[in-house]
Order: structure tokens, then sequence, then C-alpha cells
């Protein structure tokens, strides 16, 4: 073997395992602060065919899960403006609850970016994904009665319409079955699509109609609420409308306000460690309240955990 020249050697320890470690490629930054969270559904469940590729449910259980058991379970929505999003958004909520024994979906729904879907066809999807888990509880393994619906941004506000917009719903679907939830999640919902709301200029045709705020009739289930007090899309003053006209219906409704924090908060790879760690935990004890889950939140010590992955 011939000696290496000066510069061959330069190359070979400047690409060399050793060099990269300490170029800190041994800490580069976790999964769990990605998009996704770096986890991977334990099912994949198509439940709707489209014109295009059918649409999908990203599900994940409790490890100590047992065929035959009815868990409590949440279908999670992403965001995205209707135009487009992932439901990898909502993995880190969902591993979250599976982890405390619940069985939680994050569900696929149309979006203009692939469909060129109109908002009404997302809550189209919404109310259809709703409909099939509790049409095939038994199977997916959920307590139908038990049922929670959560999302973020526009995914917000699908999951909203799911409890309270009447029309848009699929012709295909079994109507008997009911879309609304035992409970809503939502993160910085756009539930306003008035004239001064998110999206108006998309749906002003039909916006009384598809605004969850112009559709509570007193039928919602409980709901928790987070918002940033600096949402360009959804001033504070309109969260708390949404929660006064609830209380005045006599539904219950609990809303978060987080200072200085703008829209998308409450994603863990594009915010604060803590805002996550803040909105998972009062999702988990509102929860705790409605019978879903028992016990204490553990979320810093689940993300300790998934740190160290």
């Amino acid at each position: 073997m011939s000696a290496m020249t000066p510069y061959a050697l330069i190359l070979s320890v400047a690409f060399s395992p050793v060099s990269l470690s300490c170029l800190g490629a041994e800490d580069a930054t976790p999964p769990i602060f990605t998009k996704g969270g770096g986890f991977t559904p334990d099912k994949v469940i198509p439940f709707k065919k489209t014109d295009g590729r059918p649409l999908e449910l990203h599900v994940f259980y409790p490890d100590d899960f047992k065929k035959g058991e009815e868990r409590p379970g949440i279908v999670f929505f992403f965001g995205g403006g209707w135009k487009g999003g992932s439901p990898s958004q909502m993995y880190c909520q969902s591993a979250y609850l599976a982890s405390r024994g619940m069985v939680a979906i994050s569900a696929q729904y149309r979006t203009y970016s692939r469909y060129k879907a109109q908002p009404f066809t997302c809550v189209e999807d919404g109310k259809s994904a709703v409909r099939y888990v509790r049409q095939h509880a038994k199977e997916i393994g959920i307590n139908p009665n038990k049922l929670a619906v959560g999302g973020g941004s526009a995914g917000g506000h699908v999951a909203a319409a799911t409890a309270t917009v009447k029309d848009y719903d699929c012709e295909k679907d079994d109507l008997s079955i009911s879309a609304i939830g035992n409970a809503l999640v939502l993160f910085n919902p756009v539930y306003d699509n008035g004239p001064n709301g998110y999206g108006y200029d998309r749906v002003k045709d039909y916006y009384k109609k598809i605004s969850p705020i112009d559709n509570l009739d007193g039928k919602q289930p409980p709901t928790i609420v987070f918002f940033g007090d600096r949402d360009k899309h959804i001033p504070v003053e309109t969260a708390k409308l949404y929660e006064r006209r609830m209380k005045e219906n006599g539904n219950r409704c609990e809303t978060h306000i987080y200072k200085g924090r703008k829209h998308g908060f409450f994603n863990l790879h594009k915010g604060k460690k803590e805002d996550f760690i803040d909105t998972v935990t009062e999702m988990d004890k509102f929860l705790v309240s409605l019978g879903f889950l028992s016990g204490e939140p553990h979320v810093v010590e689940w993300l300790n955990e998934q740190e160290k992955r």
C-alpha cells in the first residue's frame, strides 16, 4: 500500500466518523423535535375512496393494548389552511395519548394542493373519518361513546365543524352514525370564517354554513381550546366570543390563552418545548375530567424518554 499524500490524509480525517462526531453529528436534533416526532403509526387504515388516492387513518395504540379491547379514542386533523399539510403534524400528541392508554388517530382529508379540494370538502372528509371510526369502533379497538375529536389550525376548524356544521355530509356515509365527538380538543382552530374571520375569501358564498362560531346550537360536546394572543388568524376576542356563546348555551368550553404566542405555537417541531408540555398537560387533565383517562399526566417524563430515542 502506498503512503498517503498530506492532502489525502487531510481528506481522510475530515470525512472520517471520528471527525464527524467532533463536528457535532452526535448532537443532532432528537427525532422528537422534528415534524412527526420520528414516530410511525402502528396501523394505517384506508377509510374513504376518492377520485385520487384513498384517505387513511394513522393509528397509534397503547403498548399494552390487546385485541378485543375498547379503549377511549381520539381522531386528530392536521392544519395547513385547507391547502396542504400531513397527518404527521399530530403524531406527537397521538403518541403521547397512546402512552396514556388511548387509541389515537391522525386522519387524512382532502386538501387543495393534492386534490384541488375546497374547504367544504375538508369538512365532509372530517365527518366521514369520525363516522368510519364509530362504525368500525370494535375492530379498531375504540369505545364509540368515548371518542374525542381534535385538530390544529384548519384541522381545528375541521374538528369543530364535525360538531357544529349541519351541511356537507358525504352521501355515501351512513348518516345514522353521528359525526359529533364526545369531546373536542382544538389547537388554534380557525372557527370564525365570516367577513372578519379566516378564509372568508374562499368561503364567502357559504360561510354561514361552514363557520363553527355561526353554528353553535347548544348541542356541542365539552371543548378545550388553545390560542396564542399573537395569532394573526384568530383574534383573542374571537376565541373569547366562542367560549362565551358556548357557555351561554350551557356547553362546557375551556379556552387557554398563551401570552406572546403566535399561530402554531403548540407544534413541538416549531414552537417551544414548554408550550408543548403545557398544552398537552392541559389536554390530558381535560380528558381525565371526562373519564377518558385516569391518573396524572406524565408529559415531562414521556418527553424526556423520547429525547433519548
